[in-house]
């Protein structure tokens, strides 16, 4: 189900049940000339559709704009670059709103510079607004002093269950590391393109592909949406373990 289509009074049991809400969070960047902007963002999005079919999960909105930088091309070529302490801000309200509205059961979802886990500008955005405002959050309803309290004397004992306050918002990769070493990971080669040709087949014009001589994408002439699915399928499968 999609947070956008529903009514204020379907929100009850999403938050008494804890059905998980994902946002995706992506980019509008630069990806050659035959793959389209918003890839990292549909990667996201489709991934989430496809897991709304074997669980019950609700999609918010996504997050289009995202901390690009200019790493691949600049605005003349489509990026869009969001400064990371301007992004993180707008993470930090978003996830406040959800919080205090009493969703306790937050994911962000990424498709963007996470090659095997590593920890980029807006992946780490993402993380201090959710810790940040968590921290925030616990000052102000339990009071200053709240971990030192006996009735916290428990604490080290209860960071695993599901009520724990730092697992109300977790980052998550679209391709976990353990998906990216099994099939591949690149920008707008012959892995982005292929999950993305499984996903939104119309994003990807590999007759374009000549338009430019751009290292990145040489390989993207190997793509193939039967590999595309393999992708999807192991990103599923690490998901579905993930978002409870």
């Amino acid at each position: 189900m999609y947070l956008a289509n529903l009514m204020s009074g379907d929100l009850d049991r999403i938050k008494n049940e804890k059905i998980p809400v994902v946002i995706p969070v992506g980019t509008i960047e630069y990806h050659g000339p035959h793959c389209a902007l918003g890839c990292d963002t549909y990667v996201c999005t489709g991934l989430l559709e496809k897991l709304a079919e074997r669980k019950e999960i609700v999609i918010a909105p996504p997050v289009w704009y995202g901390v690009a930088s200019y790493a691949v091309g600049g605005p003349e070529n489509g990026t869009v670059h969001i400064d990371v302490d301007v992004f993180e801000s707008y993470m930090y309200n978003i996830l406040k709103s959800m919080m205090y509205g009493g969703f306790k059961n937050i994911y962000m979802l990424i498709h963007h510079q996470y090659e095997i886990g590593n920890l980029m500008p807006m992946t780490l955005a993402c993380m201090k607004a959710a810790k940040k405002l968590i921290m925030e959050y616990l000052e102000e309803t339990s009071g200053r002093g709240w971990w030192g309290s006996n009735s916290y004397a428990e604490y080290y004992e209860n960071l695993d269950a599901s009520d724990c306050p730092w697992n109300w918002i977790t980052t998550l990769p679209c391709m976990a590391p353990h998906v990216q070493e099994a099939t591949g990971y690149d920008h707008a080669g012959k892995f982005e393109c292929s999950i993305l040709k499984a996903l939104y087949p119309e994003c990807v014009d590999i007759s374009k592909l000549g338009q430019s001589d751009a290292w990145f994408i040489k390989s993207a002439s190997e793509s193939s949406t039967e590999l595309g699915l393999k992708m999807v399928e192991l990103s599923l499968e690490d998901l579905e373990s993930k978002i409870v």
